[in-house]
């Protein structure tokens, strides 16, 4: 009864701190609990409305539960021997983790302190009393998915079963997909493919490539842009993975001439993973390209994004608009969709209408009408965004514009009153002027509808752990446009050996530069006769424009990335 006592006067001074202490304002406060459900607690959807991070919520409730707080999980020496004895659908159920035995009582990691049962049920499943440790929901999640490792065989060991064991290729649709960390009973080759998708995510890897060659087999993963060789099967079983690839995505395995493209929804190591799946035929086999992701990341910020001082000003004020176009480009793989979700989300409130048309639709956001394109129903960009103007919206986001009529349509919804966001494929701010108008819209739609074009590169973080400090040369600095007075007294920072966290590439994460054309009246009458991209950029830069060069120049002064990064991903602006 005490505890009980105790637990209802906690909730009540963690929401007073959190106001008073933690800075959070009142109205957050309630809109946060308005999105408490039975899997979110508060301090989730305070994550979610940027009120605060998980670091900041387990720091919070371990003092206002007299617990101890711990930035990191560590497992002890008998941690196997506990984790053995505690399942793992209960652990990531309950989220908690028994890190050591130590004076007859096991310190158990928690995200959630309040869950007195289930701190309980732990005590009578290792027969010990239990010490709870507050950690942040990131730092549990990531030990348990090391510490519940259930694939201790190595990608080699499962290579050499192979050739030894029956390959058993039935698959079942997954209503709710499982955990691949829980498959431990599956063929050599399932678990060959499940160890490939759980390596793909713990490397934070967005693309994996299967490429057949005359006399090899390659797998290679895109981390951070780039593509590494991971892993050469031998050439003998590729018709097996990329057979149990298809099943796994409900495309014909027996069809082996014509492209096919599926997908695939799991789970791995928690994480509720998305993966588009492409095979195409090639001279030695079907060459697979599998695209991963992951659902259940948080949706980051506009600063998180790499967007600061002046350009982050001007996108603040330019999404919070009545009406207009706001078109954000760049290749394939930019950022360009994450970068108009961060949009949204800042301006998501429940006084607006607002709907997407996608395709995909990579993350679900709460309170937004989403719509996926489906080209075999006929259901296109262009009659998708016919439907959604009948739905009285306020904002619209329109995945890509691919052709002339979701041009127009867009540019005619910009002009009765509406803000649309979309994406175009150029190379730069300028010449998305030039594609509309190669698409057949008049000059003056053009210069009445647009507000601004932002171009977009992601560049590579180097990794905190392991960075060196460097003294850069004077014309290496000049190839980002650097002056000596400019970088006299500042730190630099180059790739590092490697280590655990960055997996021994020297980069972590990356982050986004971009260079943001506002149209005023001067870009307008240049759109209005027509005027070259090399035009239009003149004047864009007379009045105090950052290019993608610029911008870059800044996340290396910052010590975010290298100059190297910034010169690979700018090249065609200093040709």
């Amino acid at each position: 009864m005490v505890v009980c006592v105790a637990v209802v006067l906690v909730v009540r001074s963690v929401e007073d701190i959190l106001i008073h202490e933690a800075g959070v304002s009142a109205d957050t406060l309630a809109k946060a609990k308005e999105r408490v459900k039975d899997d979110k607690d508060l301090g989730e959807a305070l994550r979610e409305l940027g009120a605060l991070d998980a670091a900041t919520w387990a720091k919070l409730q371990a003092l206002y539960y007299g617990l101890p707080y711990s930035a990191e999980v560590t497992l002890g020496e008998q941690a196997a021997e506990l984790l053995a004895r505690v399942p793992l659908a209960f652990a990531k159920h309950y989220q908690l983790l028994p890190l050591a035995q130590h004076d007859d009582a096991v310190t158990v990691a928690v995200v959630n302190p309040r869950e007195l049962g289930a701190l309980d049920d732990v005590r009578l499943l290792l027969g010990l009393p239990v010490d709870p440790v507050v950690v942040p929901k990131p730092a549990l999640h990531e030990a348990l998915t090391h510490a519940y490792d259930q694939a201790s065989q190595s990608t080699q060991e499962l290579l050499d079963t192979l050739d030894e064991k029956a390959l058993d290729l039935d698959a079942a649709e997954w209503q709710e997909p499982r955990d691949l960390l829980e498959a431990q009973d599956e063929a050599p080759i399932i678990r060959l493919v499940n160890s490939l998708f759980y390596q793909a995510s713990k490397e934070r890897a967005s693309d994996i490539h299967i490429e057949p060659f005359e006399q090899e087999l390659l797998v290679r993963l895109r981390i951070d842009g780039i593509l590494y060789d991971t892993l050469t099967p031998p050439k003998t079983i590729q018709p097996l993975l990329i057979s149990r690839i298809k099943i796994m995505a409900g495309l014909n395995i027996a069809e082996k001439r014509l492209p096919q493209d599926g997908r695939i929804r799991l789970k791995v190591a928690g994480k509720d993973i998305d993966i588009r799946v492409s095979v195409i035929p090639t001279a030695f086999g079907e060459r697979v390209v599998l695209r991963l992701l992951d659902r259940s990341s948080a949706l980051l910020g506009m600063e998180e994004l790499g967007l600061s001082g002046r350009n982050l000003a001007l996108v603040t004020r330019l999404i919070r608009q009545s009406h207009g176009i706001l078109l954000v480009t760049g290749p394939t793989g930019s950022g360009k969709t994450t970068t108009l979700y961060a949009a949204l989300s800042q301006i998501n409130t429940s006084d607006k209408n607002i709907i997407t048309i996608e395709d995909p639709i990579e993350y679900q956001l709460r309170g937004i009408g989403q719509m996926q394109v489906s080209p075999k129903i006929d259901l296109t960009f262009a009659a998708g965004l016919r439907s959604i103007l009948r739905q009285d919206p306020d904002v619209i986001m329109i995945g890509e514009i691919r052709d002339s009529e979701t041009a127009e349509i867009a540019i005619q919804a910009a002009l009765t009153g509406h803000l649309v966001f979309s994406t175009l494929h150029t190379n730069d701010s300028f010449g998305a002027v030039s594609r509309l108008l190669d698409m057949g819209i008049e000059p003056y739609l053009v210069s009445s509808s647009l507000l601004g074009v932002m171009a977009q590169r992601l560049v590579r973080r180097v990794c905190q752990e392991c960075r060196q400090a460097y003294s850069p040369t004077p014309s290496e600095m000049g190839d980002i446009g650097l002056t000596p007075q400019v970088i006299q007294g500042r730190s630099f920072y180059r790739p590092g050996p490697g280590c655990e966290t960055c997996h021994g590439k020297g980069y972590r994460g990356r982050s986004a530069i971009h260079e943001l054309l506002i149209f005023t009246d001067t870009t307008r009458a240049l759109v209005m006769q027509r005027a070259d991209a090399a035009a239009v950029r003149r004047a864009a830069l007379a009045s105090g424009m950052l290019t993608l060069r610029d911008d870059g120049a800044e996340k290396v002064l910052a010590g975010i990335t290298t100059v190297e990064e910034v010169v690979r991903v700018t090249q065609e602006e200093m040709v």
